[in-house]
């Protein structure tokens, strides 16, 4: 009988652990992008945390020194839902407003690295770094999106399937 306890103590050892596995893999993978808006409102809690954050990148204010490898540019603040995206037109109508509005509150981003050839106007940016007690965001990765990238090379998902 003891072997078979201890079988059954095994078993659920291993259970347990798997369990506990899955749950701290799905908990990371599902770590959301905070906006510029929510940012900033908690900046003092956030400085020097590890947060992701998403925004549309303004274009005329990319500066890229190559010799030193860094980037510097701007993002606005999106919404972060994507019923409120797309219940303002879409992904890429919002980067435009979010890039054209001066009144949507800014964030300067520092990244160093090579420049992102997608790192353009109105490209949506998902950035993992720690907000610096300076306001300014100090990338460590980047992720570009260009929606207008995406709908040339699948039209018929932009048109929903119709030719």
């Amino acid at each position: 009988m003891s072997g078979r306890l201890r079988f059954i103590i095994g078993g659920v050892l291993i259970a347990g652990a798997v369990v506990y596995l899955i749950f701290t893999a799905t908990k990371a993978s599902a770590q959301y992008f905070l906006t510029v808006n929510e940012l900033l409102a908690r900046k003092s809690e956030l400085v020097g945390k590890n947060v992701r954050i998403s925004g549309a990148v303004i274009g005329d204010t990319i500066k890229y020194d190559p010799q030193k490898l860094v980037l510097s540019f701007t993002i606005a603040n999106v919404p972060g839902s994507n019923k409120e995206i797309e219940a303002e037109g879409g992904l890429e109508k919002v980067l435009h407003e979010a890039v054209i509005d001066p009144n949507r509150k800014h964030l300067k981003v520092v990244y160093h690295g090579p420049r992102p050839d997608m790192l353009k106007n109105e490209a949506q940016a998902i950035i993992t770094g720690h907000l610096g007690e300076d306001g300014v965001f100090y990338a460590d990765e980047l992720l570009l999106k260009c929606p207008s990238h995406y709908e040339d090379a699948v039209p018929d998902q932009v048109e929903g399937g119709k030719k």
